[in-house]
């Protein structure tokens, strides 16, 4: 079964300069596992391929129960210079959560 990533986690996210973090915390920690096996840095890069063109790298946070994603050239410049509605990037929360992974 296909669910959506906002069906079992929400998500945060951060920004310093043209990098922008996104953490993915399950509601109940028993999804952790689940996260961590679906939601790989392959699958976030294809996913939010038209906004991140540089490299995301995933770390296991697993006694929070989490996930955070650090993705370089994501903010079109940074806060200070880009042009774009939302340039800390606080709805690519939302963009993450709206991924699709098996259950």
């Amino acid at each position: 079964m296909k669910i959506k990533l906002y069906d079992i986690a929400h998500s945060r996210a951060g920004d310093k300069g043209n990098t922008l973090t996104l953490s993915l915390i399950p509601y109940k920690s028993d999804d952790y596992a689940t996260l961590r096996d679906q939601v790989t840095s392959e699958a976030v890069r294809n996913h939010l391929q038209a906004i991140v063109a540089g490299d995301i790298t995933r770390y296991e946070l697993p006694n929070l129960p989490a996930l955070q994603f650090v993705c370089q050239q994501a903010l079109t410049g940074g806060v200070t210079t880009s042009l774009t509605i939302d340039t800390h990037g606080k709805s690519l929360s939302y963009a993450l959560l709206e991924m699709w992974i098996d259950v």
